[in-house]
């Protein structure tokens, strides 16, 4: 098998993963689209693994139980470590609500290709913005165990990095991001 040198040679990159977590609502998925966007159009090799394109096939048999929650970050850290191994800036987008989840994606990935992510709001002030309308269930009783209400979501213990979505604008939370991801991708 070409080894990874090989791989990233040809990319002219190096493989990492960003791992981006927070509440529902924090920015999470804006923030790994459009940094998707900016290194694609930098040169860069890109793979986006949220829970929309995750929970829909590779994961779909899992629901929201402890037990599954933890398979759910186990799958994704195998997936985005095989893509960091061939050269490819994996970015990935999941609540990871507690830091024993953190703690294993850190292990499964390793600390050399893993950029630990904590895209900061408030419960309320991912509330107002509920792109999803989930907050709108979880109000209306529809939605059981939601983290940050009744399942609990942890404050980091030691993230990489701190984007604080409600202290900045989008395009100066992007900065922060692209210019993180940017050091530890660079071609070695």
């Amino acid at each position: 098998m070409l080894p990874r040198s090989a791989k990233e040679a040809l990319l002219g990159q190096r493989g990492a993963v960003v791992w981006m977590y927070g509440l529902s609502g924090s920015g999470k998925s804006t923030l790994a689209n459009l940094l998707e966007r900016r290194l694609h159009v930098a040169g860069r090799l890109v793979k986006v693994l949220d829970g929309d394109n995750i929970r829909s096939g590779l994961n779909r048999n899992l629901g929201f139980s402890d037990e599954d929650r933890h398979e759910n970050i186990r799958r994704v850290s195998e997936v985005a470590k095989l893509f960091a191994e061939c050269g490819v800036v994996t970015i990935t987008s999941f609540i990871t609500p507690s830091n024993e989840l953190r703690r294993l994606a850190r292990e499964v990935i390793g600390d050399a290709d893993l950029l630990e992510v904590y895209v900061k709001a408030s419960f309320e002030t991912c509330r107002v913005r509920d792109p999803k309308g989930l907050y709108a269930k979880v109000a209306a009783g529809e939605v059981k165990q939601f983290t940050g209400k009744d399942s609990v979501f942890e404050d980091p213990e030691k993230p990489d990095l701190i984007i604080d979505t409600e202290a900045f604008s989008e395009e100066e939370c992007l900065d922060q991001l692209l210019a993180a991801v940017t050091t530890k991708t660079t071609a070695r």
